[in-house]
């Protein structure tokens, strides 16, 4: 089974952790940090927003607030740096899978 992300969410193949060695010390495996980049593997068409969400005056909610579609500008195979605490992690099908907000993308690696 694939997974196919809604509105801005983004499937992210998440890279490896490095083997890092301090002082001569093997680091276990629970105590790597996660790396913060990975490969897009898919991506939602894009989400409603406010005029005001899209002009960057906040969070208000009006009853009559016009929406706008925003589309994503990621696609698949970008490889992206994303914050760290943005991340959800699922597990499919015995895999682990991570996903990510657009807006918690902080850039293309090229």
């Amino acid at each position: 089974m694939s997974i196919k992300p809604l509105q801005d969410w983004v499937v992210v193949d998440q890279d490896e952790a490095e083997e890092s060695y301090s002082g001569g010390i093997i680091i276990p495996d629970s105590a790597k940090e996660a790396p913060h980049q990975g490969k897009v593997i898919a991506i939602g068409e894009g989400k409603f927003v406010s005029e005001e969400q899209s002009k960057g005056r906040g969070r208000k909610k009006e009853k009559d607030a016009e929406k706008k579609f925003v589309k994503t500008t990621l696609k698949p195979g970008d490889h992206i740096l994303y914050e760290q605490y943005a991340v959800r992690e699922i597990e499919v099908d015995g895999e682990r899978t991570v996903l990510v907000r657009e807006e918690d993308v902080l850039g293309l690696l090229v």
